[in-house]
């Protein structure tokens, strides 16, 4: 699997439009990589999430961990040390950073995230916009527990984290009378299920709600729910970044993907 990536990362980098915008004439997508992408965040954000990362990554504990969707290659027992998944499965800084950007110009009034983990995704997106609700949905009752403390310990008030499979959250959603801005599923990295949820959410949303999918590069699977979801109906233009697909339900542009280096 290593090396499929890394085929697929360097056809990525082959394929990819400069991540400073150079030679794209879509007016929005220059701007989404120009003014959005590249646009720097609070130091102080990113000091007070990394802070947590790294607490996180010194911890020693262990614990049950019921993953309810596909397993990381490197996290395959139940029994897990919150050192390790601190190091395997939160967005790095980079992409943290990313999120937190996307959460200020697309975030409002309400973001919707599927997959909390320890919460690090989720506290980029919730510190750079503290006036946004955000909704953060973990199946596992144990890692939702460690994401509470880290809300607490960062002291953001614009969270709520809702315990229970995707599936049955999704079902008895209590939020249908908001359409959120931005969308983040990072959970259950299957096909079927991506799929599922995707469609689940684009009935809730309208077309100023932009879906960003985690790990589009993660397994065949992935690549295929990627694929099928960027092909849409609802979908005007999608956005390829490697790790993370950006989908728009922008009306008035024209269908087009993107494949842009970040």
């Amino acid at each position: 699997m290593i090396f499929s990536r890394t085929l697929k990362y360097l056809k990525y980098i082959f394929l990819s439009r400069h991540g400073r915008g150079h030679g794209i004439h879509s007016p929005f997508i220059f701007d989404l990589v120009s003014r959005v992408f590249r646009n720097k965040i609070d130091k102080s954000l990113v000091l007070k999430v990394e802070k947590i990362r790294k607490k996180m990554k010194s911890d020693s504990r262990s614990i049950l961990v019921n993953d309810l969707g596909s397993k990381s290659d490197q996290l395959k027992r139940e029994i897990r040390k919150v050192s390790n998944i601190a190091r395997h499965s939160p967005v790095t800084a980079k992409y943290g950073r990313l999120l937190s950007n996307m959460a200020v110009e697309f975030g409002k009034p309400l973001i919707i995230e599927l997959g909390t983990s320890l919460g690090i995704s989720t506290l980029y997106m919730a510190a750079s916009c503290e006036e946004t609700n955000i909704i953060t949905v973990e199946g596992c009752k144990e890692t939702a527990a460690l994401a509470r403390q880290n809300f607490v310990e960062a002291g953001l008030n614009n969270i709520n984290i809702l315990e229970g499979s995707f599936d049955e959250i999704l079902t008895e959603f209590p939020y249908h009378n908001v359409k959120p801005g931005l969308i983040f599923i990072d959970g259950n990295h299957r096909k079927e299920a991506v799929i599922k949820y995707f469609n689940l959410l684009s009935e809730m949303s309208d077309n100023k709600t932009v879906f960003i999918i985690d790990d589009i590069n993660y397994s065949r699977g992935m690549a295929e729910a990627w694929n099928e979801l960027k092909l849409h109906k609802k979908v005007s233009v999608s956005v390829d970044i490697f790790r993370m697909g950006i989908l728009f339900f922008r009306e008035g542009i024209n269908h087009n993907n993107y494949v842009i280096r970040y």
